[in-house]
């Protein structure tokens, strides 16, 4: 009996499909008809073996019965269904999605704060092994007025090596020139599409300007080749990170685009966001007294949930991997 393999996985999708798709689409259709579950593979990501196959089919092999449509992003058809095609078919595909609204979810985008949270914790991709602790900035609470739309944050968070540096390095730190402190600066999202990123990415630019490291995360993120390349410019541009928060497997999330670190924080800012924010204000406040007693007082920050594929669970309404 022969394997059943991600071409013929990709086959049956595009024979009832309406219009071409990208692998991604291609493999999110298979999904939901049950068709993923005949593949046999262990790969994290079997979306990409998807794509990487039909690319080469297309490219290499003149029988295919694959046809490639567009180019960035590439999207695949039937040969024999060629005929159906309007010669706008892509223009008409890409001004639709242009227009798509983000996805109607269970949850707010509050509550993926303690996957943050969790995230900048215990990732060591992100933190290298420090803890670094967070804080959910409540926009509520700021003053609104003038040119302060996108000046606060919704997450703070920051570094101190208490438990890393010895007590007399700590202290002639302070004495000389006192960079121990990593401040950091999270603009949530619930999804990244292309309807949205700009206006979320330019954002996270204007918010994060002050601190060390400033990150766009969202919990979803389009999966579209030319959609990821805008992202990684941007990202390269203006040295804003992007971190994907996966609810399904939390230990799989990742920085997509790391941040460009800064050496020197923007007080100006750091100062006008006193002033507009208490929460903001208290976070400095707590983040001084821990440096000044060399001990972290973690009920000041964010609550670090223990079992959070539970809350992902019960919270988001989205079932974890194990």
């Amino acid at each position: 009996m022969a394997v059943y393999s991600f071409l013929d996985l990709a086959y049956e999708v595009l024979k009832v499909a309406t219009q071409p798709l990208t692998y991604q689409e291609v493999w999110q259709a298979g999904k939901e008809d049950g068709l993923t579950d005949k593949i046999k593979t262990s790969g994290k990501t079997p979306w990409q073996s998807l794509g990487a196959q039909l690319y080469v089919e297309v490219r290499d092999n003149e029988d295919s019965r694959f046809m490639k449509v567009g180019k960035r992003p590439a999207r695949f058809f039937l040969k024999d269904r060629a005929t159906e095609l309007a010669s706008d078919a892509v223009a008409k595909i890409e001004k639709e999605e242009s227009k798509k609204k983000e996805k109607k979810t269970g949850y707010h985008e509050r509550d993926i704060h303690p996957l943050l949270t969790y995230f900048a914790y215990a990732n060591p991709t992100f933190n290298r092994g420090r803890s670094i602790f967070t804080k959910t900035i409540f926009h509520e609470r700021s003053q609104k007025s003038g040119y302060n739309e996108w000046i606060h944050p919704d997450i703070v968070g920051f570094y101190l090596p208490l438990d890393d540096w010895r007590p007399d390095v700590i202290e002639f730190n302070r004495l000389s020139d006192n960079n121990s402190l990593k401040l950091f600066s999270f603009e949530m999202k619930k999804s990244l599409t292309k309807a949205n990123y700009r206006e979320a990415f330019f954002q996270a630019v204007s918010n994060s300007s002050w601190a060390h490291e400033g990150y766009l995360v969202a919990a979803e993120i389009l999966q579209d080749d030319e959609f990821l390349a805008e992202l990684e410019r941007l990202a390269s541009s203006f040295g804003i990170g992007i971190i994907h928060l996966d609810p399904i497997d939390i230990d799989s999330s990742s920085i997509l685009y790391p941040a460009r670190v800064r050496d020197i924080l923007d007080w100006e800012t750091i100062n006008k966001l006193c002033e507009q924010n208490t929460d903001f204000e208290k976070f400095l406040q707590d983040v001084k007294i821990d440096f000044e007693s060399k001990r972290i007082h973690r009920a000041e920050f964010d609550e670090i949930v223990k079992d959070i594929r539970t809350y992902i669970r019960e919270k988001l309404k989205i079932e974890p991997e194990a």
